[in-house]
C-alpha cells in the first residue's frame, strides 16, 4: 500500500483530501504545517507528498528544499497545492524540481488522476533503475564501488524532457553526469553560419557529458531530445568521488569515453575520405544498430544531413536512390532497412 503525506494548514481541506485518498486505498499521513511535514517525511519516507505552498513558518518551497537536500527523501514524489492561479508560482515550483501541482479547489477525479499517474511513473522509474543496475553489475561485477553507484542512481529522481527540449547548451557548466533512461537525445555543434553537425546519438542506458565532467570544463556541444525522454542527473562530486575511490568504476566510465572518442575518429575519417553514398549508408547502418526496433528507426532529413555532414538536398536524392535500389523503405521520417549487408558494404 502506497503512503501519501498531506501537508496543509487548512484543516478542513486536509481532512477532505485525506478521506478521498484513504477511500481510494492509500495509507495517509497528515501534517498541519511545514515543520511537522518535514519531520514526518524524514521518519516515514512516504511514496508521495501533497504540500500546500502558502503556509505560515515553513512554506511549501521550504519543505521541498529541505527534503530535496536529504538523500533519504530527495526521491519522494512531490506535488504542490496552491490556491494561486499565477503561472509564476507554478513555474517556480516546477523549476525547483517538483513533479506536479494542483490548483485549489480541485475535483476528486483531478486529485486521484494526479496521484495515480505519478505513482505509476514511479513504478516505471524503478523498472528503469532495475535494468540499469543489472547492467552495471554485469559490467563491473567485481567492483566494491558498484553498491555505492547503485545507491547513487536509485536515489535520483527521473526528470522528463520533452521533444526538442535542450538538455544542456554549448558553454554550460556540467553539474553532473546525465543517465538517459528512456527515449533518445542527440548532441550537435553549430558553425559560425548556423549550420548543424550532429556529433552523437544517445539511447536508453547511455551516459551524456562524460567528457565535460572529466575535463572539468564547459560543454562544447548542444544536447537536444529527439523525442519525449526521461533522464536522471548523477551529481558531479558524487561521481568523481566514486571514480577516485573505486578503480573499477573509473575504468567503466573510461571505457565509455574511449568508445566515444573512437566513434568520433571514425566519423571524421568518413567525412574526409568517403563518398556521399558511403557516408550516408554508414550513417544508416549506425542508426539501425542503435535503434531498439529491428531494422527500423525514425529520423528527419535535416537530422540525417547533420549527422552525415551532407547537404539536405543530397540526402533526399541519395535516399531516393537507395529506395530505388531496394536497400531501404522510407515513409515520412520512418526508415526501414531492407538490405543491411549491402548498405554496410557500400563501395566508396
Amino acid at each position: 500500500m502506497n503512503t501519501i503525506l498531506i501537508i496543509e494548514d487548512n484543516t478542513i481541506l486536509r481532512k477532505i483530501t485525506a478521506r478521498i485518498l484513504s477511500l481510494a486505498g492509500y495509507n495517509i499521513l497528515e501534517a498541519g504545517n511545514g515543520r511537522i511535514g518535514v519531520n514526518l517525511a524524514m521518519q516515514y519516507k512516504p511514496d508521495l507528498i501533497l504540500c500546500d505552498i502558502m503556509m505560515p513558518g515553513l512554506d511549501g518551497y521550504g519543505v521541498f528544499n529541505q527534503l530535496s537536500q536529504n538523500a533519504e527523501t530527495a526521491h519522494i514524489l512531490f506535488i504542490f497545492l496552491t490556491a494561486k492561479a499565477e503561472r509564476n508560482d507554478f513555474r517556480k515550483g516546477m523549476d525547483m524540481g517538483a513533479d506536479d501541482y494542483l490548483t485549489k479547489p480541485f475535483e476528486k477525479k483531478e486529485l486521484l488522476n494526479a496521484v495515480e499517474s505519478h505513482l505509476a511513473k514511479k513504478q516505471k522509474r524503478e523498472a528503469f533503475y532495475s535494468r540499469q543496475l543489472q547492467s552495471l553489475e554485469t559490467l563491473a561485477a567485481n567492483s566494491k564501488g558498484v553498491d555505492e553507484l547503485k545507491q547513487l542512481i536509485a536515489r535520483r529522481k527521473i526528470k522528463p524532457i520533452e521533444k526538442k527540449q535542450i538538455l544542456y547548451d554549448d558553454g554550460d557548466q556540467p553539474h553532473g553526469l546525465y543517465l538517459l533512461l528512456q527515449g533518445s537525445v542527440r548532441t550537435y555543434k553549430m558553425d559560425e553560419n548556423g549550420r548543424e553537425l550532429m556529433m552523437n546519438l544517445y539511447h536508453a542506458d547511455d551516459y551524456l557529458g562524460i567528457h565535460a565532467l572529466l575535463l572539468n570544463e564547459p560543454y562544447t556541444e548542444i544536447a537536444e531530445a529527439l523525442e519525449d525522454s526521461s533522464i536522471c542527473l548523477l551529481p558531479k562530486d558524487a561521481i568523481i568521488d566514486l571514480m577516485n575511490h573505486y578503480p573499477d568504476v573509473s575504468a567503466h566510465f573510461i571505457r565509455i569515453l574511449a568508445n566515444n572518442i573512437k566513434e568520433k575518429e571514425d566519423h571524421l575519417f568518413q567525412l574526409a575520405y568517403h563518398s556521399v553514398r558511403k557516408r550516408l549508408a554508414q550513417t544508416l547502418v549506425k542508426l539501425n544498430n542503435q535503434s531498439p526496433s529491428v531494422d527500423q528507426f525514425r529520423i528527419s532529413r535535416d537530422e540525417l544531413a547533420a549527422m552525415a555532414g551532407i547537404a539536405m538536398e543530397t540526402v533526399s536524392r541519395t535516399l531516393s536512390d537507395f529506395k530505388d535500389e531496394k536497400l531501404i523503405e522510407k515513409k515520412g521520417s520512418h526508415i526501414s532497412i531492407l538490405d543491411l549487408t549491402r548498405l554496410a558494404g557500400m563501395k566508396n
